[in-house]
């Protein structure tokens, strides 16, 4: 089990438990589940880069205790 940690840069932090074999689209659903916000509306990314739904969190080298950016659409 790794945390990861989102930010929106609104004053919200979400601090999500899961696995390193999850996908960014169960990320996502993880995140909807304790924002309140549908899964299809967020958005995950690192920079520039957005991530991929399809991906995994592994695949992306996404550890334990990494902060990523939160974004509506």
């Amino acid at each position: 089990m790794i945390e990861v940690v989102l930010n929106d840069r609104l004053g919200k932090k979400v601090r999500v438990k899961c696995n390193e074999d999850d996908t960014i689209g169960d990320l996502k659903k993880l995140v909807a589940a304790q924002t309140g916000t549908r899964a299809d509306k967020i958005r995950i990314q690192k920079w520039y880069n957005v991530y991929k739904d399809h991906i995994t969190l592994q695949d992306y080298e996404i550890h334990d205790g990494m902060g990523l950016e939160l974004y509506y659409n």
